[in-house]
């Protein structure tokens, strides 16, 4: 072994060994939807943790114990918080106290449907100021196979520290599922993958101490990396298919609800993928892209992920002309008719609209001439265009002043009984309404 490998190995052990001993003290940088609750379940497994965030707001509600993401638990916090566990900050000379620290920020496309790292870039560059020896580094933010070894790397370097000599440096992709009751952060396997192998060993360890899911290492950051990529881009390939399926079993006079369900009997070789009225979210509608982008720098076109956004990306298109057609039966034309929408939020029981294709639908509605009214538990009020728009009760006056009903989310604290009593029509593109008496004007997606 030559001196710098086992000076290597030597700043590992001892960083492995604060680790187990919970003295490490660990950063997080980005307090949003993957940060804040990694860094809760790493105070909570009983490490010092700081927190890092650009936004005020974001750093003030963390100290007073205020929760602001769904999947956290509100007296979790506000206990860490109390015990002095967690503090946040946006002074990022508070790097210098960390022993490791977990990037989480977002990674947007831009307009041209092009990666926008700029997020990450400025996350590492506030790192590598304060960067000291026997650190580690792992990136969380979802983004294309490279980016760990080819833009974080050499920004890291500039400290004038070396990567698996000096510090250590990791990716590990967020799994993150907003409103599933069975799993979240603490219990979801993770992917781990280091730039050299005591960068895995290191960050492996550190999820090993604070998480209960399998660590599951791979052998680089971009097998990690494109490894996320892959899952979301699975997801949003099947649903294209779904979605599909359920413009041809309109035409068909099929239910295609029915035929999923029928076909999910199948104990092999299928997984039942549902249609919807778009894709919503951070990941789903954004991560595929980031692949189809990186394939070029390898002159490869990946079509089949282009042509799964081209369907699910019309899908709200779609929905607003079921909904002309659905009113067309009543004798009524889509401008001027009042559209009652049930759900913003772009996924069921949850609080988000990042990325909903109900904002979609409203567009297009709208300018068609409709008035949209909607009603979201989870979403009290939204800005959309410059127009404020806010939520209504769900009640029997509410349902019968409108002329159409739309399901576009399928929250469970809608009573659809009263839905289905009282909606003059019914456009269910979630199939919410399957158990219950259907309107007289009632169809699905």
């Amino acid at each position: 072994m030559t001196p710098s490998v086992a000076a290597a190995s030597s700043l590992a052990e001892e960083l492995i060994q604060k680790i187990e001993q919970k003295t490490a003290v660990i950063g997080v940088v980005g307090l949003g939807y993957v940060g804040l609750p990694l860094a809760v379940e790493k105070a909570k497994a009983g490490y010092n943790v700081i927190g890092f965030d650009v936004q005020s707001s974001k750093v003030d509600m963390v100290n007073e114990g205020i929760n602001y993401i769904g999947d956290v638990v509100d007296d979790d916090l506000r206990e860490i918080v109390q015990q002095q566990k967690l503090r946040a900050t946006s002074d990022y000379s508070f790097i210098n106290e960390v022993d490791a620290i977990a990037i989480c920020v977002p990674t947007p496309l831009d307009t041209y449907q092009q990666p926008d790292t700029s997020y990450v870039e400025s996350s590492a560059r506030e790192v590598a100021k304060y960067l000291h020896p026997g650190m580690l580094v792992v990136l969380e933010s979802t983004t294309y196979p490279g980016t760990t070894e080819e833009l974080l790397k050499p920004i890291l370097e500039e400290s004038g520290l070396a990567c698996g000599k000096d510090f250590f440096l990791a990716y590990s992709p967020e799994r993150v599922d907003p409103g599933n009751k069975h799993y979240n952060t603490k219990n979801t396997p993770k992917v781990v993958g280091g730039v050299t192998p005591n960068c895995t060993k290191v960050a492996a360890s550190m999820y090993r101490a604070v998480l209960e899911g399998d660590v599951h290492e791979v052998s680089s950051p971009a097998v990690a990396e494109l490894e996320k990529i892959y899952e979301n881009t699975f997801r949003h390939i099947n649903i294209a298919l779904a979605n599909e399926m359920a413009i041809l079993c309109n035409k068909m006079g099929i239910d295609v609800w029915e035929m999923i369900d029928a076909a999910k009997t199948k104990p092999y070789g299928f997984m039942a993928f549902y249609p919807g009225p778009g894709l919503g979210g951070h990941c789903i509608p954004i991560d595929p892209f980031y692949l189809t982008w990186k394939a070029r720098e390898y002159n490869y076109h990946t079509r089949l992920i282009e042509l799964a956004g081209e369907i699910n990306n019309s899908m709200p298109e779609f929905v607003a002309e079921r909904a002309a057609n659905l009113l067309n039966k009543e004798g009524k034309p889509l401008k001027g008719s009042t559209v009652y929408l049930l759900g913003v939020a772009y996924k069921k029981d949850i609080n988000d609209i990042r990325e909903s294709p109900v904002l979609n639908i409203i567009d297009i509605l709208e300018e068609k001439g409709a008035n949209i009214v909607y009603s979201d538990p989870h979403i009290p009020s939204f800005k959309r265009r410059g127009k404020e728009y806010r939520t209504m009760e769900l009640t029997q006056e509410s349902l019968q002043k409108s002329d159409l009903v739309m399901v576009t989310t399928d929250h469970t604290a809608f009573d659809y009984s009263l839905i289905s009593r009282f909606a003059p029509a019914v456009l269910d593109t979630r199939n919410a309404l399957k158990t219950e008496a259907k309107p007289k004007l009632y169809e699905i997606l």
